[in-house]
């Protein structure tokens, strides 16, 4: 296959490689928190506080929806990159379209789960307050009509990482973006049409990247331009995407659950703290950038040198990577340490709300650094077919985050602190977990035990 598809990470310094794949990843992850930030400061300066937590409470059961097609489209690109790396022109074509009609089924029926389960989810799984359980409900299911778009960018974009361009997600991220905050200003501001307002603007930029990541890869990459008969159902390789993807997906579910759990906790405190949560969670995020982004990168990585039978170079990236990530989430909590007061004054939240959101910020500052240690390995584990790694790791982790969550929560010591604080114990559990299995050199046997060069399944 000529290297002229993609650009290859088996040649060369590897922190070069990884540091060049990873920077518009990170841009476009700092993009999409961006605009996601812009959004509830334009719900909550135009529609209220009330307003502001009905869209943020749907949090953790949207990402719940989304975990299949983050899981499915993470597998196929893992196999897209392992084909990639091995040469396999056919199955490179064969698993890309494979994830695509098995991705846009799925994203089907995510739009018609998300719209069904509606209510029974903001009332019995998160337990939303009356005050804000009629915005809650109207944002989500206006916001589940796009979920089939965001499954569909998600399986063009993966393969496009796959085969080492990241750049062009950076791009299509940015259209989504703009167009995002515009249609927010219109339709929020100008129209006021408050939460309904927010969940359409999303549902449309989301279809526009889409159409613009489709129009991409047909135009730049000869060998995904795809034709009907391209797109059928294909057992083998549906079965091998879901056999790779499906760990990452119970992986992004137990996620999910355990922050669902934690939101419930949240819920319990009054709409103060939902909305110093929603506003803490998010600025949060910005601090777990560059170790998710150089999760996505360490997969891709790993996977193409895996495919050519390159593990030295696996090891020699992760270490390299690591110090990257580590320095990097450090001085973004310097930053965030200090800027912590101005960033929650953007949010025009109530008095109360702001002194949650201030202690919850000037807290996981520095808890979140211990989440940059070990990160960066679950790419590592993904790469060579060790997906269920990642899913133990987090079962691990959140379990131990609930349950002193529920232990402490109306303890006189901590109480509502323990919010935040619960961190420092989950995420400790985690890097034991994930250090333990990585030291002990398992991760290196690869998908089905081998640990050398993937063979090829050109037919």
């Amino acid at each position: 296959m000529k290297k002229q598809v993609g650009i290859s990470m088996t040649e060369g310094a590897p922190w070069r490689h990884t540091v060049r794949f990873a920077i518009p990843v990170l841009a476009g992850a700092l993009l999409q928190q961006l605009y996601s930030t812009v959004d509830m400061m334009i719900v909550g300066r135009f529609t209220g506080e009330n307003a502001l937590s009905a869209v943020g409470t749907t949090g953790s059961f949207v990402f719940l929806l989304l975990t299949v097609a983050l899981g499915i489209s993470a597998g196929n690109g893992v196999i897209v990159s392992q084909r990639y790396g091995a040469e396999d022109e056919h199955g490179l074509r064969e698993n890309a379209a494979a994830g695509i009609v098995l991705l846009t089924i799925l994203g089907i029926g995510a739009t018609v789960i998300g719209i069904a389960a509606s209510r029974p989810a903001c009332v019995h799984l998160i337990a939303v307050p009356e005050e804000i359980l009629g915005d809650t409900l109207l944002y989500f299911r206006i916001y589940s009509l796009g979920l089939v778009f965001q499954y569909g960018y998600n399986a063009v974009s993966s393969i496009l990482r796959a085969v080492g361009d990241s750049l062009s997600t950076l791009y299509f991220l940015v259209i989504s973006s703009v167009l995002n905050i515009l249609l927010d200003l219109l339709f929020v501001a100008v129209f006021r049409w408050g939460v309904a307002g927010a969940a359409i603007a999303t549902g449309i930029a989301q279809a526009a990247s889409l159409m613009a990541a489709c129009v991409y890869m047909h135009r730049k990459y000869p060998v995904f331009r795809f034709h009907r008969c391209d797109f059928r159902w294909q057992s083998d390789r549906i079965s091998e995407t879901m056999r790779m993807g499906l760990p990452i997906s119970l992986h992004l579910m137990v996620v999910s659950v355990g922050l669902t759990f934690i939101q419930r906790a949240v819920n319990g405190f009054g709409p103060a703290m939902i909305a110093s949560f929603t506003v803490g969670h998010r600025i949060e995020l910005y601090l777990n950038l560059p170790c998710h982004a150089f999760q996505t990168t360490l997969a891709t990585y790993t996977g193409q040198n895996y495919g050519a039978g390159k593990l030295d170079r696996v090891k020699t990236g992760t270490s390299q990577t690591l110090l990257i990530s580590v320095g990097m989430t450090l001085i973004i909590s310097v930053l965030v340490w200090m800027s912590a007061s101005w960033l929650v004054e953007l949010f025009a939240l109530g008095d109360e709300a702001t002194s949650y959101c201030l202690r919850h910020l000037r807290a996981v500052a520095f808890i979140n650094i211990i989440l940059s240690l070990y990160l960066p390995l679950f790419g590592v584990f993904q790469g060579t077919g060790h997906t269920i790694v990642p899913m133990v790791v987090v079962i691990g982790a959140l379990g131990v985050r609930v349950f002193v969550t529920y232990l402490f929560r109306y303890s006189p010591f901590l109480g509502a602190s323990i919010i935040w604080w619960n961190g420092i114990f989950g995420f400790g559990t985690g890097c034991l977990i994930a250090w333990a299995y990585y030291l002990s050199g398992r991760w290196m046997t690869g998908q089905g035990g081998h640990g050398g060069r993937i063979p090829s399944r050109s037919a």
